[in-house]
């Protein structure tokens, strides 16, 4: 495992020495392309010099409360979790230092409604689908995601081991993420799933037996089960269909921004840095067990 402190390393002059370059989004096998134009010129991506919505600065946006182990304390402006981290190397690649980045906050599903935006990127764990690509862009994908069922000890489904036997179990999700989706298109079950405004909320109604097992993302599911749960049990992962399912910063449909900062998430990805940082915020997120 490697340690938080091996970040502090890295993110110094060998991390953040290269500079964007002019190049159009890496389109890797499974992965899709960026929304948007489909490159980056070197004028268009000038450090520190794009057309943001306050000059100079970088707006980028996230929701309250932005949860573990994707950002720290609640404080997305501290540097600490996964996104934060992530966010701020897009942000120096893109030659906005940490002074020079402006943090709003913005719901998940304002952020990725049709119309005008309050920030230049927005990063909340939104994964890329056909039909939100119709109301906003995404950059580059930073981060493979799996959906995992979690519950607490004593449960009718902590020992379930296949879909089948989730099928009697009242389920529940975030309105509007691609867990809820999880749950009526893959366990399909019985009930309808209940739909809550956040996570928080979610686990709230798994700790009153409102329910009897919610849908998250994994490295959500690790957190959850070992530091906010009492008894909390992961039951496991979910099947992973078709092509993977990815993060991608979110940006105003058809922004200038896009090429280039994809370009900057590509930078990441390809010489290690996006590595570097799963390790070091999401450790914990392996061994969960898979549901056939």
């Amino acid at each position: 495992m490697v340690s938080r402190n091996t970040f502090a390393v890295l993110g110094g002059a060998a991390v953040l020495a290269v500079t964007l370059t002019a190049c159009a989004p890496a389109d890797e096998e499974g992965t899709p392309a960026a929304s948007g134009s489909a490159s980056a010129s070197s004028a268009a991506c000038a450090p520190g010099a794009l057309d943001t919505m306050t000059p100079g600065k970088l707006t980028i946006g996230t929701d309250n409360p932005a949860y573990e182990p994707w950002f720290s304390d609640n404080k997305p402006a501290n540097g600490k979790g996964f996104e934060s981290a992530v966010a701020y190397q897009v942000a120096e690649r893109l030659g906005y230092p940490a002074p020079n980045v402006v943090w709003t906050q913005v719901t998940f599903n304002n952020a990725i409604a049709p119309g005008p935006k309050t920030f230049d990127f927005d990063i909340n764990q939104f994964s890329v689908t056909p039909e939100r690509r119709k109301a906003v862009d995404f950059s580059s994908p930073y981060y493979l995601v799996r959906q995992t069922v979690i519950t607490t000890k004593g449960s009718k489904i902590a020992g379930a081991k296949t879909l089948a036997e989730l099928k009697g179990a009242k389920l529940g999700a975030q309105v509007g993420t691609t867990s809820y989706q999880a749950i009526t298109d893959l366990i399909k079950p019985d009930a309808k799933p209940q739909v809550f405004n956040n996570n928080d909320d979610a686990k709230k109604a798994l700790e009153n037996k409102q329910v009897d097992g919610i849908v998250v993302d994994l490295p959500t599911a690790f957190y959850m089960t070992a530091a906010e749960l009492d008894d909390g049990v992961i039951v496991g992962q979910l099947p992973q269909v078709g092509v993977p399912e990815q993060f991608g910063l979110v940006l105003d449909l058809g922004s200038k921004l896009t090429p280039c900062v994809s370009a900057a998430v590509d930078q990441l990805r390809q010489d290690g840095t996006l590595a570097v940082l799963e390790k070091t915020w999401l450790a914990g997120s392996g061994g969960a067990p898979e549901l056939s």
